[in-house]
């Protein structure tokens, strides 16, 4: 039987995505390294959880040179890209496992880019990654927008391709990781419909109604046509540490 954990244990998500998302890579390095930086985070050690293919930290790398870089993915489809093209030359460790039952280590920052979407219960999984790092990024899709819900298909869609079993506008994103136990220390959009490399026709195409939206009013413009990310960097909340 099918279960959430099989997509990517089976190889279901790569035949789904077999580019796996890595043209994104340097953008969403950039939002990680742009983040930690205003937060005057200098990171000695980084860990991704769920680094798939591993472009983003090859790409943190060149941000962050001197850091200890480590990622961790449950897919052996993902740990094929780890000895091709310039990641194996680039100085990154790469795990493949459960995070929570393989690591050892406590990190100076967690990423989790496009991940706690996918899981079963994001709470307990985020929950359990409190221990292992002083802070966390996280790069969050807002899928739940009044636009999305209007098409009927469109949730369905994004379930099927990228395996996203759980919604979010930027409220209940936020309100998730308070009550998994963060604390938010800033979050910001990233502009992804107008400004991430890989975007579809149809997204090119709703460009100009979002521009106008936005520049009135950014958070009614993510709610009402989607098309929008939160970067996001927390800590434990004082009551868990």
């Amino acid at each position: 039987m099918a279960t959430v954990e099989s997509r990517y244990l089976e190889g279901d998500y790569l035949r789904e995505n077999p580019d796996w998302h890595r043209a994104d890579a340097s953008w969403k390095a950039g939002h990680v390294a742009a983040i930690l930086a205003a937060r005057g985070v200098k990171p000695a050690s980084v860990c991704e959880v769920g680094c798939g293919p591993g472009d983003v930290l090859m790409h943190l790398r060149n941000l962050l040179p001197d850091a200890r870089l480590t990622g961790f993915d449950i897919s052996p489809q993902a740990a094929q890209f780890w000895t091709k093209d310039t990641l194996a030359q680039s100085g990154v460790e790469f795990r493949l496992g459960d995070f929570h039952a393989i690591n050892e280590s406590k990190y100076d920052v967690i990423t989790m880019l496009d991940v706690f979407e996918h899981v079963r219960d994001p709470f307990t999984f985020l929950e359990r990654t409190l221990p292992f790092a002083s802070h966390f990024v996280f790069h969050i899709p807002l899928d739940l927008s009044a636009s999305s819900v209007a098409r009927g298909g469109t949730l369905v869609n994004v379930r099927r391709k990228v395996g996203h079993i759980h919604y979010y506008t930027k409220d209940l994103a936020l309100a998730t990781l308070v009550d998994s136990g963060y604390e938010v220390l800033e979050w910001r959009y990233t502009g992804a419909s107008l400004r991430s490399p890989v975007r579809s026709l149809k997204t090119r195409l709703a460009s100009l109604p979002r521009r106008l939206v936005f520049a009135l009013n950014r958070d009614f413009g993510a709610r009402l046509l989607g098309g929008e990310t939160l970067i996001v960097i927390a800590k434990a909340a004082a009551t868990r540490t």
